[in-house]
């Protein structure tokens, strides 16, 4: 018999090395075609109660009513969230293992380099879910009427006033931050627990000023112990129409975002991301999911799996540079 010349090798190795490429794609396309046909677990870094984990159980359940298998909302808290985004990246990549992750993430990737994730390298990105912006609020004790009069009391007054976060590297803390590194404004950070800490704190007068959803601070603007100036937005909220954003009140350019988004392992195939996002995006959908996301003062985005890993990159550098800005020690 005669031998295959050379080019005829080359020729059969480079389709049968075609071949060998093509067949992930093959088996990803199966394996989406079948998912999902077990139960999921959606992994939360905070106890239950919170907007997290209200917002992650509302689209938890439209997936189980959808796909017909249970969607499990497994809380995770410790850690600043790291414990559940650490069991996230590490978990069998087969898309039955997924997490919720916020804008606080992106900040302690930012400045915590001893983080046992990338999250830039761990994850897909399935989709940003949800924004929500904090407000501006104050105790009555200061006397302003807008943010450009806050500004003003703070410069004529450095260190006097002092403002409440739950914690240090937290979305408030970060948002405070730039909001000093932008108008010049020396303000004094003191860390709690939590939110409702902060804001328990502001009630009593043992700090002025602080960062919060509206579903935190409603029941206290009505009854005017607290006064809101403005909302860390953008654009101005659909939820508060007629409450100015930080930007237009006197710090062009100001933006924070307290978003949600859904990742997943690095791993999990393309085609069942994509299945990911789209069940999550019809969830998000839902009139009364929509309702639930406005009663936290949250707007559904559903974005792609794409644009929501430009946006992490993007937000981790924007927090980095802040807190070299602003000499910032946070791990």
């Amino acid at each position: 018999m005669r031998e295959p010349s050379k080019a005829s090798r080359l020729t059969t190795a480079a389709f049968l090395a075609g071949v060998c490429l093509a067949q992930p794609a093959y088996a990803q396309t199966d394996a989406a075609k079948d998912y999902p046909n077990k139960p999921i677990r959606i992994l939360v870094g905070v106890p239950a109660g919170g907007v997290v984990d209200t917002t992650t159980r509302a689209i938890a359940q439209k997936l189980a009513e959808a796909w017909g298998y249970q969607v499990i909302v497994d809380n995770r808290p410790g850690a600043s969230g790291a414990i559940a985004l650490d069991f996230t990246a590490k978990a069998v990549p087969d898309g039955y293992t997924i997490g919720m992750v916020s804008a606080s993430r992106t900040i302690t990737s930012a400045v915590n380099p001893k983080l046992t994730y990338d999250l830039t390298k761990d994850f897909t990105a399935i989709l940003q879910a949800t924004s929500l912006f904090f407000v501006l609020y104050h105790s009555p004790s200061v006397p302003v009427k807008s943010t450009r009069d806050l500004i003003a009391y703070a410069n004529a007054h450095p260190g006097k006033l002092n403002y409440g976060t739950p914690g240090a590297g937290s979305a408030q803390h970060l948002a405070w931050e730039m909001f000093s590194n932008m108008t010049g404004a020396k303000l004094v950070h003191v860390p709690y627990k939590g939110g409702a800490q902060a804001i328990a704190a502001t009630l009593v007068g043992d700090v002025q000023i602080g960062f919060g959803s509206l579903m935190s601070l409603r029941s206290h603007m009505s009854a005017g112990r607290l006064h809101v100036l403005a909302i860390t937005a953008k654009n101005r909220s659909p939820a508060a129409p007629d409450l100015p954003t930080i930007a237009e009140a006197g710090v062009p350019g100001y933006e924070v975002d307290q978003w949600l988004g859904v990742v997943t392992g690095a791993k999990v195939p393309p085609a069942i991301v994509r299945k990911l996002n789209a069940g999550i995006v019809q969830a998000l959908k839902s009139p009364d999911v929509a309702q639930r996301l406005a009663a936290d003062g949250s707007t559904a985005t559903s974005s792609s799996p794409e644009a929501f890993d430009a946006y992490i990159k993007s937000e981790i550098a924007k927090w980095g540079k802040l807190a070299k800005d602003a000499r910032l020690v946070l791990n």
